[in-house]
């Protein structure tokens, strides 16, 4: 089977036919029911607000226990606001082994024709070749993530894009993970607090359906079908040859269609003991989600041949909760247990002499980033 990525602008096989069985009418009817009905009955899909809801008398009785309620913004005095919203994945990433990150270059906020310029000269540089990732520097959720295969794409992007973006080389993968980490002040070597396996979504092709009919008919894409055919846009017209597999996209986000698995079976001494001297080189890092690929799955729990995508701070996730086994009241549970830990980190913190910003200045960043164009973006 050949796998045709999703915006790698080679033409998908087959073309369109008079016969073509496509989803419409009631068929299409029961099939959007159904798919209201799982994201209602599935926790994995619901609200932020509906998952943090619950939380709110914990996160309220931890903030008076540790002094406050932006305690838990020291839990890595390394990144503004501990990486709780508008941190520069730039300046995050160059606080890491450079070895053990994907190839990355800033591309700050200048005109388009400037930008591609840069690019070029550090694609050059870095002996890179396409495809390649860019992605704005201050994001999150996925958003703005574009795998780009020529500099005429790569324009494109500059001119939707005004702000600074990263331009990464593009890890094969096939695999990914998100591995949290969490290390008290007072102890030399951290745990890994769990570890989400990812899932990205990908279609098989019968000779005769669309792409729109294949995330249609299937039952968990349809549950986030505007997601695929909003990124699709023309292609969902497109019928792949039997047997052939197109993915439906490249990041890691469970709100961009990836599917999320609790990948506990990967942690072992030998992984645990690579992110600490990860994160030992880091400084004022102790608490947060490093987004790896990698390419074999032996050589990953060796802590071998792994390379760091991004680093998120205390707004990161514990994300194996939205494995689709998991109960919401399981989640609850490891979301209490996260946020104690970030409090009780920026508590040790705190004592130990960090700053803590006052609450009216986190408002304000959040608000700023909220308003931010780059938060809305659609992914590839």
């Amino acid at each position: 089977m050949t796998s045709v990525p999703l915006q790698s602008g080679a033409a998908v096989q087959g073309s369109l036919q008079s016969n073509t069985p496509e989803v419409a009418g009631l068929e299409l009817a029961r099939l959007r029911a159904l798919a209201a009905w799982t994201r209602l009955s599935s926790w994995e899909y619901w609200p932020s607000w509906a998952v943090y809801l619950p939380l709110a008398p914990w996160l309220a009785y931890l903030a008076v226990r540790h002094g406050g309620i932006t305690t838990c913004t020291a839990c890595n005095p390394a990144i503004p606001l501990g990486g709780l919203v508008g941190e520069s994945k730039w300046q995050i990433l160059s606080l890491l082994p450079r070895e053990s990150i994907v190839g990355t270059e800033l591309l700050p906020a200048e005109t388009p024709e400037r930008r591609v310029v840069h690019l070029q000269d550090r694609m050059i540089a870095r002996g890179w070749r396409w495809p390649i990732i860019l992605k704005p520097d201050v994001g999150e959720r996925g958003a703005g993530v574009r795998l780009i295969h020529s500099f005429a794409e790569a324009m494109t992007y500059f001119e939707s894009v005004p702000q600074a973006v990263l331009a990464q080389e593009f890890h094969p993968g096939p695999y990914e993970a998100g591995v949290f980490y969490v290390r008290l002040p007072d102890q030399d070597r951290g745990q890994i607090f769990s570890i989400t396996d990812k899932r990205f979504a990908s279609v098989t092709g019968d000779g005769h359906s669309t792409l729109g009919s294949l995330i249609w008919r299937h039952p968990r894409y349809r549950c986030q079908a505007s997601v695929f055919l909003n990124r699709l846009g023309d292609r969902a017209s497109e019928v792949p040859a039997a047997g052939q597999v197109v993915c439906l996209g490249i990041a890691g986000n469970h709100c961009q269609g990836t599917m999320f698995l609790d990948g506990a079976g990967l942690a072992t001494p030998q992984l645990l003991a690579s992110f600490d001297r990860i994160a030992r080189h880091t400084p004022g890092f102790y608490f947060g989600r490093f987004d790896v690929r990698y390419t074999d799955q032996a050589r990953f729990m060796r802590g071998e041949d792994f390379r760091i995508v991004e680093l998120n701070g205390l707004l990161s996730e514990s994300t194996n909760i939205y494995d689709p086994c998991i109960s919401f009241w399981q989640g609850q549970r490891t979301l209490r247990k996260q946020w104690e830990l970030a409090y009780r980190i920026g508590g040790a913190n705190r004592a130990a002499g960090a700053s803590i910003p006052g609450w009216q200045g986190v408002l304000r960043s959040i608000r700023e980033h909220a308003a931010s164009k780059v938060s809305r973006m659609p992914s590839a």
